[in-house]
């Protein structure tokens, strides 16, 4: 695991190390995810998940939790990657790419459309049933991890703007994903632990309005309230959200911000740590019986769907929109097949649509056609997209003169 170093960035050194080490961490997910595919298909496969359900307990005296490893890396250690989204949803509003209205507009309505349009064909192929039309929201997500580690594959091929185009699209959609699951996936709520909850809040707002820098004060306070969200029925991973979004920004220093240092510190290990575990964790589906028509029962096939066609469509349709009504250009240095296939990659649900499985079909029976569903179409946009943007480059490379944009 990398150590974590002090080191200050700017909002343009940040953004770099950003892709970066997001890029790398898709490789590291893809290779997660083979090991548990395989392990879950080898005699060994009952290992794999007597492990996962395992009972960890973490207790103070007469109180405390006690989960499976599977919810303990599902409910504790996405909180930290929820933590991690948070920070760069709010840097990134506050002072990079979504932070002016003209910045935010085409990202926000190609966003968006990448999550109404996957969502509806979920919902019309599972009309009827209420059980699976839970399941709505499992292909509107993207994984930015696994998508920039795509495009990263193409190196120089691909322009530095279709990167960054893609970064906030998948940032948008993971804001759309924490409101999604706040208001849809929550269980019986517990007041008590809510107003707990509450008070935890109110005490991160008050550290920031006092303009505490240090980041431990709100890191003690944050545990707590992961706690109580966790006992309230809301999901643990919103506290991660709600405590991002109160650390300051800009510290005393100029260069010396509490939110880049803890971003900063987070990302190798989440990059390389989190995600990855999270992947293991989840991916592994056994294959004995599976057929052919297992694709076509309707929570599989509306996943697939939605992944691979709707998030092309609806990205693609509301990306050319946007910029016919002039409320944005497009990439620099960029055409439309590039736009193209980045749409096609917006469709690698992977980790994000995993996570909200797991909450839309909680104790059903309904895992291994989620995770087939999500591997399938994540898979088929991870290979389309990295093929048109790859035929895309050659016949660039090859067709336009020299000193032509």
């Amino acid at each position: 695991m990398p150590k974590a170093t002090h080191v200050m960035l700017m909002p343009g050194q940040a953004l770099l190390q950003f892709l970066k080490l997001e890029a790398a961490g898709g490789i590291l997910l893809v290779v997660a995810s083979a090991v548990a595919m395989i392990w879950a298909n080898t005699p060994g496969g009952d290992l794999y998940f007597g492990l996962l359900g395992t009972k960890v307990s973490v207790l103070f005296g007469d109180t405390g939790l006690s989960k499976t490893l599977l919810h303990w890396i599902n409910d504790g250690l996405m909180a930290i990657f929820f933590l991690l989204v948070g920070l760069e949803i709010k840097r990134e509003v506050m002072e990079g790419n979504l932070s002016s209205l003209s910045q935010a507009a085409l990202p926000s309505i190609a966003a968006v459309g990448g999550m109404v349009v996957p969502a509806a064909i979920y919902l019309a192929l599972n009309w009827g049933n209420p059980f699976t039309t839970n399941g709505w929201a499992i292909p509107a997500a993207t994984d930015i991890a696994f998508a920039l580690g795509i495009l990263a594959l193409l190196g120089r091929r691909a322009p530095a703007s279709l990167k960054i185009f893609l970064l906030a699209v998948a940032i948008i959609d993971d804001l759309g994903a924490i409101v999604i699951i706040a208001l849809f996936y929550t269980a019986d709520l517990s007041q008590e632990a809510l107003g707990l909850a509450g008070l935890g809040v109110i005490v991160l707002v008050v550290l920031n309005r006092a303009g505490v820098t240090r980041i431990a004060p709100y890191v003690l306070v944050g545990v707590f309230l992961w706690t109580c969200v966790l006992k309230s029925g809301v999901h643990a991973t919103l506290a991660g959200v709600a405590l991002a979004f109160a650390i300051p920004l800009r510290g005393r220093e100029p260069g010396d911000g509490p939110l880049v240092r803890l971003e900063h510190m987070l990302h190798p290990w989440v990059a390389f740590g989190i995600l990855p575990v999270f992947a293991f964790a989840n991916a592994g589906v056994p294959l004995a019986g599976l057929s052919f028509s297992a694709l076509l029962d309707p929570v599989t096939l509306g996943i697939i769907l939605g992944l691979f066609v709707g998030k092309q469509v609806g990205v693609l349709a509301t990306t050319w929109m946007a910029i016919r009504l002039g409320l944005g250009v497009l990439p620099d240095g960029s055409r439309w097949i590039q736009v193209y296939g980045v749409a096609v990659l917006t469709g690698i649900g992977f980790t994000m649509s995993l996570f909200i499985g797991e909450l839309a079909f909680e104790g059903g029976d309904q895992s291994a056609a989620v995770r087939v569903g999500v591997l399938s179409g994540s898979l088929l946009s991870a290979v389309v997209g990295y093929a048109v943007l790859f035929l895309a480059s050659r016949r660039e490379f090859h067709t336009v003169p020299a000193g032509r944009p």
